[in-house]
């Protein structure tokens, strides 16, 4: 099973968790969980006016050992409005690559946060991968 939660935070909220949502699917080869700002195909789904968000931002999806992995999915734009940085507990935050894809830790835990580029704004996913 991989669990999010997602937190949409700007300037003065910062800390805040009121807007929180969350979603899960079980870890099934092929199930796939999206963040975006277009609540027809994502589960998550960021505020319709924070362009430094993708329609479909991020996209986890559980390969066929049952892991999962997830993809800053490349949007209409060459140059994204934001960045991704992957945090995971005991190591330094690394970023995404605009396009790119990276395996998460079975039975892990982390975050990936959307910072937008021109304002102090951003969504944090927290992930929960259960073993």
């Amino acid at each position: 099973m991989l669990e999010l939660t997602m937190a949409s935070v700007s300037g003065a909220d910062a800390g805040a968790t009121a807007g929180m949502l969350m979603a899960d699917a079980p870890s099934d080869p092929g199930a796939v969980l999206r963040v975006g700002r277009d609540p027809s195909v994502c589960r998550l789904a960021t505020p319709d006016d924070w362009l430094f968000v993708s329609r479909v931002h991020l996209e986890f999806v559980c390969g066929p050992d049952g892991g999962w992995q997830v993809t800053w999915l490349r949007g209409s734009h060459p140059d994204p409005s934001s960045h991704v940085m992957l945090v995971l507990p005991g190591h330094p935050a690394q970023p995404l690559p605009y396009g790119g894809t990276v395996r998460l830790p079975h039975g892990g835990a982390g975050e990936l946060v959307i910072q937008d580029r021109t304002a102090p704004r951003s969504v944090n996913v927290g992930f929960f991968h259960e073993a």
